[in-house]
């Protein structure tokens, strides 16, 4: 999945991520120079637990989020952060580059806000509007459970701190969808079609970021 910077005449989507968990490790904070810029990439664990109704037990699993936080909201707010702060994080997707020239599916911060060391009952939302680029697929799980997966792009218009300009960026991901909601969508759902999703930030066994979804609009 790539991020394009190519300028579109789409009008810009919604997408909005909230997270609320703590952080992995202390930040490693950094400046930036032409213009002076503060800059970390942080960790934050969120975790998710249910009732297996197999087994009659609680499940729980931790979902590790990478985040960029840029400028003014380091300063801000991380500065004195450590390993366990909680952290609540309001910003959108992104992609992240390395020195590697790797990238990875990251949030890019707009709000950060530090609170002390703690458990804390995590939250772990995306809203984003789109369109499929891809003709939704309905299967069945190994245990039986109706899966539909497709692919979805976000045309986003956002700030860039390092180029000091807006520009327009392309943010493809794929959708999870159960129930009978995957239904709704394998049946109804085409390429270019205009969404609405509600859901939350997953990540598969190779890292990569997807949306699994509990609520979905189709235009």
């Amino acid at each position: 999945m790539q991020q394009s910077t190519t300028a579109t005449t789409q009008a810009p989507q919604l997408c909005a991520v909230t997270l609320l968990g703590n952080l992995v490790s202390t930040p490693d904070i950094r400046y930036r120079a032409n213009p002076v810029c503060a800059i970390t990439e942080i960790t934050l664990a969120t975790h998710s637990k249910w009732l297996d109704k197999n087994t009659n037990q609680y499940k729980e699993w931790t979902s590790y989020h990478h985040i960029k936080v840029e400028g003014e909201l380091v300063e801000q707010a991380l500065l004195q952060a450590q390993k366990g702060d909680i952290i609540l994080v309001h910003g959108h997707l992104s992609k992240l580059k390395t020195n590697q020239t790797e990238h990875h599916d990251i949030v890019h911060a707009n709000f950060i806000q530090r609170f002390a060391k703690g458990y804390t009952q995590s939250i772990n939302q995306i809203h984003c509007s789109a369109k499929l680029t891809s003709q939704p697929k309905l299967m069945l799980t190994e245990h039986g459970k109706q899966l539909c997966q497709a692919d979805i792009v976000i045309h986003q218009h956002n700030y860039s701190h390092e180029k000091q300009c807006w520009q327009n960026s392309l943010i493809e991901r794929s959708i999870h969808v159960w129930g009978k909601l995957a239904q709704y969508l394998a049946e109804h759902g085409q390429a270019n079609q205009e969404l609405m999703v509600e859901g939350k930030l997953s990540y598969a066994s190779n890292k990569s970021q997807y949306i699994d979804v509990n609520k979905l609009h189709l235009f």
